[in-house]
C-alpha cells in the first residue's frame, strides 16, 4: 500500500486491514480533541482520557495477547513494532507494483471532474493514468490483503481519500460511492457545495466521513445505509430539513455524530436511541424545537451531548439522570425553563455543564452542587436565586464557576475558597449584600474574579483581602462602593495583575501611588467615577498598557508626556494571557447608549480615553509615535494650543475626538493621510481656516465642525480667497504665483469640461437606449433573483463564487469571538473567503447616513496608500444589480470609472464584472433586515488588524 497523502493525524499504514478499524477509532477520537478547541484542555475531549472500542477488543481477544502482557508493557510493545514493521515493508512491496481498479480509477477521474480548482501539489495524479493509488489523498491496499477473493486480478483498492484543507472547489459527485473499498473519506475545510450525492450514504465499508466546513447544502436522505461507519461529521455547512434520527437502524456501529452549525429544523424525533455505540452527539447551532427525545436517554456510552443555540423548550427531562456515561452537557442559549432537575447524582462522570441563557428558575440542585467530578458550571443568563449552596468539601474539581446574571441574594458565598482548584469567578449582576468576605485571601489558585453590579460594599476591605489572592490577573469590580474612596494605602499590592476594571463606583480621591506597582497591567478602566488630582506619569512606564480609559472624571493638570511613549501602543506586539474562553468582558457604553461586548481582552481596540476631565496644556506632538493606538478620546477638558500635525503619523487611528477644548489654529492638512479614521470631532474650539477635504474627510458629518471659525465644507461659510488653504508663512509669500495657475487652470479646467459634455451628450441616446432595453429584459430576472452581489476584481484569475451567505459563514454569523477591531460605525470581525483569503469585515450600525460619502473615501485612501501594513486594494463590493458590459462595466481600463452613480478610482488596470445571487437566509445569531454591503477589497502583507496573507475590508450593514 501505497500513500504521498500526509496528515497530522495519526495513521497506521502498516497494520493489516484487520487493525484499520484500531487506526479509524483512533482517528476520529483525536480528530475530535483537536478540533474543538474552544474545550478546557481538562475536558473530556483530551485525548489521554480516550480509549477506542477498538482497541479494547484488541485487548481482550485471544490467550495470545493475555501471554503477552504477562511479559511487561515493554515485551508487548517491542513485539507489536516488530510484526508492524515487517507487515509494512511486505504491505509496501506489494503494492509498488499495482495499478487501482479500473471501476475506482473511473469513479476518481469523475470525482476530479466535480471540481473547479487544482489540488494544491497533487503531482501525479491524472497523469498516472492506471496508477491512482499513487495520486495525492489516495490510499490503497491490495485487493487480497482486503480479502477479495473474487477480484480476476489482484489490484489495488482505494481505502482512503483524505484531501482536507485542500482549497477544493466544486461538487461531489455520485461517483463516490463507486468506491466500495473505501474505508476513510475526509473532504473537510475546503469550499465544496451542492447537495451531497445519495450514493455517498450507502457505502458498505466506510468507517470515517468527514465533509464537515464546507459548503454544502440540500437535505440528508432519512434512508442512511452505513453499516460500518464509526464516525459521521457533516458539521458547519448549510444543510437543511429535518435531522436523519433513522441513521443507526443500518448504521449501529456509529459512535461519533457530529451534525453542528446547519439549518436542521423541527422537532428531534425519535430513533436515535438506536444508536447504542454512540459517543459523541452535536446538534448545536441549528434551529430545532420542541424537547429532547426521551429515546436519546438511552444512550448508556454517550459521553458528550452538545445542544447548544437551538430552540429546544419545556422543562429539562429528567432523563438526563439515565446517561451515565455524560461528561460534557451544553445546552446553552435555548429556551428550557422551569427548574433544573436534581438527577445529577447518577452522572458520577460529568465534568462539563454549561445551561446558560435560558429560562431556568429555583436554587442549583443539590445533585449538581455536590458533583465531584464537575469542571465547568456555567448557568449564567438565567432566573436562578436564592442562596449560593455548593459542597465544596465534594467539588473537588470545580475550577470554572459562572453564575452570573441571576437573581441569587444573600452574601457573597465565603465558602468558595474551600474549593481548591477554583479558578474562575464570575458571579457579576446578582443581588449580593455586605462585603466581599475575608476568607477571599485563601484562594490559591484563583485568576479571575467579577463581582461586577452587585451592590458590594468597603473597597478598602476588598482590595486589601484580594491582594492575597497572589495568582490573581483579572478583577472586575464594576458598580459597586458607591460614592467610597479609592484607597490609597501604601501597602497594596497586586504582583500579578493584568486587567482592573473598577468602573461606575462614583469613587472619590486620586490615582493611588500603590497601582504604579502592577507593573504587568495591559488594560486599566476607572472611568465613570469622580477621581480628582492629576494624572500619574508612571502609567507610560507600563510596557504592556494597551487600553486606559480615565474618562468621566475630575481629573486636571496637564496630560503626563510619559504616555507619548507606551511600548505597546508603539511597536510591541500585544500579549494577553486570557482569564477564560467562558467569560464576556464588556466596554463601557457608547454616546449611542450601546455596550459593546468582547470575549477575549485582546479584542479591545488598543485605548487612550481622557474625555471629560479638566486637563489643560497641551497635545503632546510626540502622541505621533503611536501608531498601534486606535481610539483617543480628549474631548470636554479645557486643552489649548494647535493641533499637532505629527497626529498624522498614528496611523492605526480609528477615532480622534478633540471636541470641545480650547483649541486654537488650523486643522493640519496632513490628517487627511489617516485612512482608517471613521470617528473625528474637532467640535466646540477655536479653530480656523479652511476643512481639509478628501479622503476620510469627506464622511464626517458637520457636527464634527460647528463651534469654531472655520471655512470651506460640511455647512461653514465659503472660504475667503485668501483662506483657499491653511494659512501658513510659506504660502503668503508665494501668493502671486498660486493666483496665476489657479487662473490658469481654470481656464484649461473649463474647456476640458466643455468637451466632455459634449461627448456625453453624443453618446447619451445610444446609451440610453442599451440601458432600457437591457432594464427591461432583466425586470423578471431580477424580481426572481432578489438582491444581486456585484464583484470586482482585478483580473478573472480573482474570480469567486460569492454570496451573502458566503459572508455570514466566513464570520460564524458575526461570532463574537471573530471580532478584532472596533471603528466608528461598527465592529470588525474576522473571516475567510471560499477560496482561502483572509478577511476584515466591518458591520455597520447606528447612523449610517454617511455611508455612501464614507464608502467613496475609503476606497479613495486605500487606493493611494502604500505600506507593508496595509493592504492593497483589488476591487469592491456592492449590493447592486450589475450592469451589462456593453454599459462599459465588463472593460474598464481606466483608473476611474462609475458604478451606481459613483464615481471611484483604482490603481489597477483591469477588472471584470460578476453576478451572483445575494441570498437571504434568516438564522438565529445571523444578519436580518435589509442588507446593503459596501466593500474595499486589497490584498497583501500583514493589516492593520494583525491578519496575515491576503486581505479586504467589508462594510456590511
Amino acid at each position: 500500500m501505497v500513500s504521498k497523502y500526509q496528515t497530522s493525524k495519526p495513521i497506521f499504514f502498516s497494520v493489516p486491514l484487520s487493525l484499520s478499524h484500531f487506526a479509524s477509532s483512533l482517528f476520529f477520537n483525536y480528530k475530535w480533541a483537536l478540533r474543538k478547541s474552544s474545550f478546557p484542555s481538562s475536558s473530556l475531549l483530551a485525548p489521554s482520557t480516550i480509549t477506542p472500542p477498538s482497541l479494547t477488543v484488541f485487548k481482550l481477544r485471544g490467550t495470545f495477547f493475555s501471554s503477552l502482557t504477562d511479559m511487561g508493557v515493554q515485551a508487548l510493545w517491542a513485539v507489536f513494532l516488530v510484526l508492524g514493521f515487517l507487515m509494512f515493508q511486505a504491505q509496501v512491496m506489494q503494492s509498488q507494483n499495482q495499478a487501482c481498479k479500473q471501476s475506482d480509477l473511473k469513479a476518481l477521474r469523475e470525482f476530479m471532474r466535480g471540481l473547479q480548482s487544482p489540488i494544491q501539489g497533487r503531482g501525479t495524479n491524472i497523469s498516472s493514468p492506471l496508477d491512482c493509488c499513487n495520486w495525492l489523498g489516495i490510499t490503497c491496499y491490495s485487493s487480497s490483503s482486503l480479502g477479495l477473493v473474487n477480484d480476476s486480478v489482484n489490484s489495488g483498492r482505494v481505502t482512503k481519500l483524505e484531501l482536507a484543507r485542500q482549497r477544493l472547489v466544486g461538487k461531489l459527485v455520485e461517483s463516490v460511492g463507486s468506491l466500495d473499498q473505501l474505508r476513510t473519506l475526509n473532504l473537510s475545510h475546503n469550499f465544496l457545495k451542492d447537495s451531497l450525492p445519495f450514493s455517498l450514504f450507502h457505502l458498505p465499508k466506510l468507517e470515517v466521513l468527514d465533509l464537515s466546513f464546507n459548503y454544502f447544502t440540500g437535505s440528508i436522505p432519512q434512508s442512511i445505509n452505513l453499516p460500518s461507519v464509526i464516525f459521521f461529521d457533516i458539521s458547519s455547512n448549510s444543510i437543511h430539513g429535518s435531522l436523519p434520527t433513522r441513521i443507526c437502524q443500518n448504521s449501529s456501529r456509529i459512535q461519533f455524530l457530529d451534525l453542528a452549525v446547519n439549518y436542521f429544523s423541527g422537532i428531534l424525533s425519535p430513533g436515535l436511541g438506536d444508536c447504542t455505540t454512540l459517543e459523541h452527539l452535536c446538534l448545536g447551532m441549528n434551529d430545532l424545537v420542541g424537547g429532547i427525545s426521551e429515546d436519546i436517554f438511552q444512550l448508556k456510552k454517550l459521553k458528550l451531548l452538545d445542544l447548544q443555540e437551538n430552540n429546544f423548550s419545556g422543562n429539562l427531562s429528567t432523563g438526563i439522570g439515565k446517561l451515565l456515561s455524560l461528561e460534557r452537557l451544553d445546552i446553552s442559549s435555548n429556551n428550557f425553563s422551569g427548574t433544573i432537575p436534581d438527577v445529577f447524582r447518577s452522572l458520577s462522570k460529568l465534568k462539563n455543564f454549561l445551561g446558560r441563557s435560558n429560562y431556568f428558575v429555583g436554587r442549583i440542585p443539590i445533585s449538581l452542587a455536590n458533583s465531584p467530578s464537575l469542571n465547568l458550571l456555567n448557568l449564567r443568563n438565567n432566573s436562578l436565586g436564592g442562596i449560593i449552596d455548593l459542597n465544596c468539601s465534594s467539588m473537588t474539581n470545580l475550577s470554572i464557576l459562572d453564575l452570573a446574571t441571576n437573581s441569587f441574594s444573600g452574601n457573597v458565598p465565603s465558602y468558595l475558597p474551600a474549593c481548591k482548584n477554583l479558578k474562575n469567578i464570575n458571579l457579576a449582576k446578582n443581588k449580593f449584600t455586605g462585603k466581599i468576605p475575608e476568607s477571599f485571601k485563601d484562594f490559591q489558585v484563583l485568576s479571575y474574579l467579577s463581582l461586577s453590579n452587585c451592590s458590594i460594599t468597603s473597597l478598602s476591605s476588598a482590595l486589601r483581602i484580594l491582594q492575597q489572592c497572589k495568582s490573581l490577573m483579572t478583577l472586575v469590580l464594576t458598580l459597586n462602593f458607591q460614592s467610597e474612596a479609592l484607597p490609597a494605602d501604601p501597602t497594596l499590592h497586586f504582583e500579578n495583575l493584568k486587567v482592573l476594571v473598577i468602573a461606575n463606583c462614583r469613587l472619590t480621591g486620586s490615582i493611588p501611588q500603590w497601582l504604579s506597582n502592577s507593573s504587568k497591567l495591559q488594560l486599566v478602566d476607572l472611568s465613570w467615577n469622580n477621581l480628582s488630582g492629576t494624572i500619574p506619569s508612571w502609567f507610560g512606564g507600563f510596557a504592556s498598557l494597551f487600553y486606559l480609559d480615565l474618562s468621566n472624571n475630575s481629573f486636571s493638570g496637564e496630560i503626563p508626556r510619559n504616555l507619548t511613549g507606551l511600548p505597546s501602543l508603539i511597536s510591541s506586539s500585544i500579549s494577553v494571557e486570557e482569564p477564560s474562553p467562558y467569560f464576556p468582558l464588556f466596554q463601557s457604553r457608547n454616546e449611542r447608549g450601546r455596550g459593546l461586548q468582547y470575549n477575549q481582552v485582546w479584542s479591545f481596540p488598543p485605548t487612550l480615553a481622557l474625555s471629560d476631565n479638566f486637563l489643560t496644556g497641551p497635545i503632546w506632538p510626540e502622541f505621533g509615535n503611536l501608531t498601534r493606538l486606535h481610539d483617543f478620546k480628549l474631548k470636554s477638558n479645557r486643552l489649548s494650543g494647535t493641533i499637532p500635525s505629527e497626529l498624522s503619523r498614528m496611523t492605526s487611528l480609528e477615532t480622534l475626538d478633540l471636541s470641545h477644548n480650547n483649541l486654537s489654529g488650523v486643522i493640519p492638512w496632513s490628517l487627511v493621510n489617516l485612512s482608517f479614521l471613521s470617528e473625528f470631532s474637532v467640535a466646540y474650539n477655536q479653530l480656523r481656516g479652511k476643512i481639509p477635504d478628501g479622503s476620510q474627510f469627506m464622511t464626517f458629518p458637520n457636527s464634527s465642525f460647528v463651534g469654531n471659525h472655520l471655512c470651506g465644507d460640511h455647512g461653514t461659510p465659503p472660504c475667503p480667497k485668501s483662506d483657499g488653504f491653511p494659512l501658513e508663512s510659506s504660502r503668503k509669500s508665494g501668493r502671486n504665483k498660486y493666483t496665476i495657475r489657479m487662473a490658469v487652470g481654470v481656464v484649461f479646467g473649463t474647456a476640458s469640461l466643455l468637451v466632455l459634455v459634449i461627448m456625453i451628450v453624443l453618446r447619451a441616446h445610444s446609451r440610453g437606449l442599451i440601458l432600457k432595453r437591457w432594464m427591461q429584459t432583466h425586470d423578471k430576472e431580477a424580481d426572481e433573483l432578489g438582491t444581486r452581489l456585484v464583484v470586482l476584481m482585478q483580473s478573472k484569475e480573482d474570480y469567486m463564487d460569492l454570496s451573502l451567505e458566503d459572508l455570514l459563514k466566513s464570520t460564524n454569523n458575526f461570532d463574537q469571538e471573530n471580532i478584532i477591531g472596533c471603528g466608528g460605525f461598527g465592529l470588525v470581525y474576522r473571516a475567510a473567503l471560499p477560496d482561502g483569503r483572509k478577511l476584515a469585515i466591518k458591520r455597520l450600525s447606528g447612523d449610517c447616513g454617511q455611508m455612501d460619502r464614507e464608502f467613496r473615501a475609503e476606497v479613495e485612501a486605500l487606493s493611494k496608500a502604500q505600506h507593508p501594513n496595509l493592504v492593497h486594494l483589488q476591487g469592491i463590493f456592492s449590493f447592486e444589480p450589475c450592469m451589462p458590459s456593453d454599459l462599459g462595466l465588463r472593460d474598464l481600463a481606466s483608473d476611474e470609472w462609475d458604478i451606481g452613480g459613483r464615481t471611484v478610482k483604482l490603481l489597477n488596470q483591469s477588472t471584470f464584472c460578476l453576478e451572483i445571487r445575494g441570498k437571504k437566509k434568516k438564522k438565529k445569531g445571523a444578519l436580518r433586515g435589509n442588507l446593503n454591503t459596501d466593500a474595499g477589497v486589497g490584498s497583501s502583507g500583514e493589516s492593520t488588524h494583525h491578519m496575515t496573507g491576503e486581505c479586504s475590508h467589508c462594510t456590511v450593514r
